[in-house]
């Protein structure tokens, strides 16, 4: 049995922090979401660069002027974002609310962004 101090001082017994057998890194992966669409203002044209600690692929440069590299921005973002400030920055709300329906994402971060905010539920999806 192992122990480790936690990030607030408390002590964790690291068999109760493991993950459960066969459990999938996705399932247990944070993934964020912001309090409101509004907090989102980023960049919907023009060239943007994400640094690698969100696109880590080698194409980091999105032509946003392109609806398929616009959206493929927004999946990287929502899908590698681990702070709210890094949604903020480079997510736009009504351009997400737009291409919402058509991005390609990880169940998890679906029905959390879903949760929070119903209307991007209600988008209507095209047929699989």
């Amino acid at each position: 049995m192992g122990w480790t101090v936690g990030a607030l001082g408390g002590s964790v017994d690291m068999d109760d922090a493991r993950a459960p057998l066969g459990s999938r890194y996705v399932d247990q992966r944070p993934y964020v979401v912001v309090e409101d669409l509004a907090e989102l203002h980023g960049p919907t044209s023009g060239e943007a660069r994400l640094d690698r600690r969100l696109n880590w692929s080698g194409r980091a440069v999105y032509d946003l002027d392109n609806p398929r590299r616009l959206a493929s921005m927004y999946e990287t973002v929502l899908r590698e974002a681990t702070r709210v400030e890094q949604l903020q920055t480079w997510l736009d709300g009504p351009a997400l609310v737009r291409l919402w329906s058509s991005l390609v994402l990880p169940p998890q971060v679906r029905q959390l962004w879903e949760r929070r905010f119903p209307q991007l539920a209600n988008e209507s999806r095209p047929a699989a």
